[in-house]
């Protein structure tokens, strides 16, 4: 029997970087987490400690933050295809780069030129992966919590001597969705893509008439792949955030579909792929990332 060092990538995770963009008195802000990974020729650092081939990942860090300077940051992911194509063209050793972005939002307070407030915990998304010359993007969206209070059911599932739900017609469906979109290729509208693809999946959610979580999951992928001809796959995550009606019968009350206790755990996890029968092959865009 032999060991044998297998896969492995090293970066700087999770690097904070806010810029500001001062246009005369109207400033813009990005405020990003940054997490670079790379790798290649680097089994001599595991099995005898030579750092020789080894990019430090504080040299990594710092370039985040260089070339956040040297060019304006604009799109996560023309960003992300920046950084990654350096790292790779720069360090003979390194034969492939992920970049990870994550954007947090802030909101201009009312007319102000240079005053913010910080969104919702939604965030703009993209994985880049770079092997030679080759790019893949993933981008998405995550924390994106949506909810419609009628135009969900779920019943019709089978029953066992283990199940207590109660079937039923009418129920809050709320979710909080984790969304990533594999790119056909990189010459994209990036915020164009990204600001409609959102759009549409908003929509879908609000207008599907859903029996089951998992219907409304197919169709807001099946939506974004019919009008974005720029996406070859959608992958979703989606956690049932489950609303209870509270029985009131005890006050003497009748509960008509207005009260809920709203539970955070444990909840159904809902996950699935839809793509293209003709989508080209996803390569490395998702080796990287989790399965959905």
């Amino acid at each position: 029997m032999a060991i044998v060092l297998g896969p492995n990538q090293y970066g700087k995770a999770e690097n904070r970087l806010v810029t500001v963009s001062r246009n005369g008195s109207v400033h813009t802000i990005k405020d990003l987490t940054v997490s670079t990974s790379l790798r290649g020729d680097l089994a001599d650092t595991h099995l005898t400690g030579d750092n020789a081939k080894v990019l430090a990942t504080d040299t990594q860090k710092n370039t985040v933050y260089a070339f956040a300077k040297e060019a304006p940051v604009g799109e996560i992911e023309d960003f992300a295809l920046r950084l990654g194509r350096h790292f790779v063209s720069s360090q003979e050793a390194i034969s492939g780069a992920r970049i990870l972005i994550d954007e947090h939002s802030w909101d201009r307070i009312d007319a102000n030129d240079h005053s913010f407030v910080q969104g919702s915990n939604e965030k703009r998304t993209t994985a880049v992966t770079i092997e030679g010359s080759q790019a893949w993007v993933v981008s998405g969206v995550r924390d994106l919590v949506v909810l419609k209070s009628t135009g969900s059911e779920f019943h019709g599932y089978p029953k066992d001597p283990y199940t207590t739900l109660k079937e039923t017609n009418d129920r809050i469906l709320a979710t909080s969705v984790t969304a990533r979109w594999r790119y056909a290729g990189t010459e994209v509208d990036w915020a164009k893509s990204f600001t409609e693809i959102r759009s549409i999946m908003l929509k879908t959610f609000a207008d599907k008439h859903s029996l089951s979580l998992q219907q409304t999951l197919y169709a807001m992928g099946e939506a974004v792949l019919n009008a974005r001809s720029e996406v070859a796959e959608v992958r979703l995550s989606m956690p049932n955030k489950h609303h209870f009606l509270v029985d009131l019968s005890a006050f003497g009350l009748e509960n008509d579909n207005e009260v809920f206790y709203a539970a955070d755990r444990p909840y159904g996890l809902i996950e699935g792929s839809i793509l293209r029968d003709d989508a080209p092959d996803p390569g490395l865009a998702w080796s990287t990332l989790p399965a959905f």
